[in-house]
């Protein structure tokens, strides 16, 4: 006979409690919940200053020879004579700006929720719960993403655990609550060689290890508490969302640009931002205009847009071209990290690495 005990099946979810709750309705169809419409008409976006001055800074002979030395010195089938000897003969810089847009949005969205119980007040309708985007939520520093799980107050009640109804336990998933298992080394017989078997005393069987044969565990949902706390959990996102352009001039470089940095030349920010107006590249001025636009119409539906930021880099590309043993080179320097690229390097060798 099985001395197995039997447990009842776990109970499915209970029906939404909160359908009929102000500002909850659409829990059942995922939750979302689209941003209010403001109070007070947002002040319309203000134009940005023109900026008077859109130089590139010159990058030095001195600079330029340094970016190559240590250029060639950190390949090492590279001889250091065309970055030591060879003479720099003219520089050539070209302008290359890079603007990014972001808008720093907030998005909210609700679902029902459990916990173990751990001696919370339940105070599900002691008063009317807040509104979902009525929820006081700390949010973190502007343009910074982070996700925020909280618990909507006034909507937390105490029921009985539906996995273990209540018991706080569940049978053992190893001995199926028979609280000992098959011996692993005789496999049930009881003997090995045709010998008494010494691991299980010739038993054929072993007390389980998992449950310590007590032939149950403690319920993975309540972890043993037989109650569960029950609220609607409240997901607050709030992302950065990005968008570049770049503007690369025929310099001949060609490179990723993404994996450096350039010099500030404009920065603005506001609730929501106006095309950048005055600039001298009409590229960048319409992509401003572009990627305004079609952030301002994505995300204001979906999301509560808090802040908007555009920058313009400019990133340093100086075209170096110098003499080494009567031929003549050229090499690049890029970025406020002077990297360099010079894809014929004239003075290489066969290394083999041992």
């Amino acid at each position: 006979m099985n001395g197995a005990a039997v447990y009842p099946p776990p109970t499915g979810p209970a029906a939404n409690p909160f359908g009929n709750m102000p500002g909850y309705e659409s829990m059942a169809g995922g939750g979302f919940m689209p941003p209010p419409m403001p109070l007070q008409p947002l002040a319309p976006p203000q134009p940005g200053p023109n900026a008077d001055q859109w130089t590139i800074p010159s990058l030095s002979e001195d600079a330029a020879r340094e970016a190559f030395k240590n250029f060639a010195a950190s390949h090492c089938c590279y001889s250091g004579s065309p970055a030591d000897d060879g003479v720099i003969t003219s520089m050539e810089p070209f302008n290359t700006y890079r603007y990014r847009l972001e808008t720093f949005t907030e998005t909210r969205k609700t679902e029902p929720a459990e916990k173990p119980y751990e001696g919370e007040t339940a105070d599900f309708y002691t008063q009317p719960a807040p509104r979902p985007w009525e929820v006081q939520v700390n949010p973190p520093s502007l343009f910074t993403n982070h996700t925020e799980q909280v618990r909507v107050p006034f909507t937390s009640s105490v029921k009985d655990c539906g996995s273990c109804h209540g018991a706080g336990t569940t049978m053992c998933d190893d001995c199926r609550g028979e609280k000992h298992k098959e011996c692993y080394m005789c496999h049930g017989s009881g003997e090995q060689n045709n010998e008494r078997c010494t691991t299980c005393d010739g038993s054929g069987r072993k007390r389980c290890s998992t449950c310590d044969a007590r032939g149950t565990k403690d319920c993975n949902t309540c972890k043993g508490r037989k109650k569960l706390l029950t609220y609607i959990n409240l997901k607050v996102e709030w992302t950065n969302n990005m968008a570049d352009h770049v503007v690369q001039q025929n310099s001949g470089l060609i490179v990723d640009l993404q994996n450096v940095s350039g010099k500030e030349l404009f920065k603005n920010n506001q609730n929501l931002l106006y095309p950048l107006i005055g600039f001298p590249e009409p590229s960048i001025a319409e992509a401003s205009e572009r990627l305004i636009k079609d952030h301002q119409t994505k995300y204001a539906q979906s999301a509560r847009i808090l802040q908007q930021r555009q920058t313009v880099e400019l990133i340093p590309i100086t075209k170096v071209n110098y003499k080494w043993k009567g031929g003549s080179h050229l090499y690049f320097v890029y970025g406020n990290e002077h990297k360099v690229s010079a894809d014929n390097y004239p003075a290489t060798c066969c290394c083999v690495i041992m």
